[in-house]
């Protein structure tokens, strides 16, 4: 009896170490993501509710940084460089605060989106942007703090911030256009020299037509003749052999060997010396 006793008593305390009871989070946290042009941008943060509290001049004072949400940093990621009031910023992820006023508000950028809250100590250094708008005034309340995208083009966007009846903006481009047109240009020129390099290799190691292959990596050696790369080159001698040209096979090897020297390559120059050597070149 003792020993059934025994046993459920430590079955029950085992179950009482490990159960843990899971509650909803006051500020339940939500991330979207919005993409603007070609531009993807990721937004995740908290979101408190008012609970009858007052919040702007009182819960989040004016003239004081406010973590714009609750708990960890809200966070703005960019998958491309973006330009704020002017300003080209680089592509990465950014802490969102804020500091709100009576007349004004300044949204701030911040490059170390790794606090809990506000910086235990505030770097000016940090601050990767900081932009002055003027809030309005909403004819109604919004209880749970929210952020949303608007005004969507193929250039910019405006990240709204709303709680309690206030409403803020924070606009943003995004280089749409040049993307665009560099990747036109890009398309309308032709292949690159890395295309013609990738498709050579492919057909080398899937075993296809080697003579298209021989073609490509040739064209791709003529593109990078001003700065050869000896890998490119290495390439080159193995499709030669391959399609049965000896003496190009040896040329191509001869020139990566020499460019892998330069770059003290130790790989390619084992690699190459090994391949003279079977081609009767050494």
């Amino acid at each position: 009896m003792k020993k059934i006793i025994l046993s459920l008593f430590v079955a029950s305390f085992a179950f009482s170490a490990t159960a843990q009871i899971k509650t909803p989070a006051p500020s339940p946290a939500q991330k979207i993501e919005q993409t603007v042009g070609l531009t993807e941008v990721t937004l995740e943060y908290s979101r408190p509710s008012m609970k009858g509290r007052k919040i702007f001049g009182e819960l989040a004072d004016f003239g004081k940084v406010w973590r714009t949400g609750a708990n960890e940093n809200t966070k703005l990621t960019f998958s491309t460089d973006f330009m704020i009031d002017g300003k080209t910023l680089k592509a990465g992820t950014y802490a969102l605060f804020t500091t709100p006023g009576e007349e004004t508000w300044d949204i701030i950028l911040y490059s170390d989106a790794t606090n809990w809250g506000t910086p235990a100590k505030w770097d000016e250094s940090k601050v990767a942007a900081k932009i002055t708008v003027t809030p309005y005034v909403m004819p109604m309340d919004i209880e749970t703090f929210t952020m949303t995208f608007g005004d969507l083009t193929n250039d910019s966007a405006v990240l709204g911030i709303m709680w309690e009846n206030t409403y803020v903006g924070l606009d943003f481009e995004v280089p749409t256009d040049t993307m665009v047109s560099t990747s036109i240009e890009k398309t309308m020129a032709g292949p690159s020299a890395d295309d013609m390099y990738g498709a050579a290799v492919y057909y080398l190691q899937a075993d296809k037509d080697i003579k298209q292959a021989q073609n490509w990596i040739d064209k791709a050696i003529e593109m990078t003749s001003d700065a050869p790369k000896f890998w490119f080159l290495r390439q080159q001698s193995l499709i030669h052999a391959k399609a049965g040209n000896t003496k190009g096979a040896i040329a191509a090897a001869k020139a990566s060997l020499m460019h892998a020297e330069k770059a003290n390559n130790a790989g390619y120059i084992k690699m190459n010396t090994a391949s003279l050597k079977e081609w009767g070149a050494m």
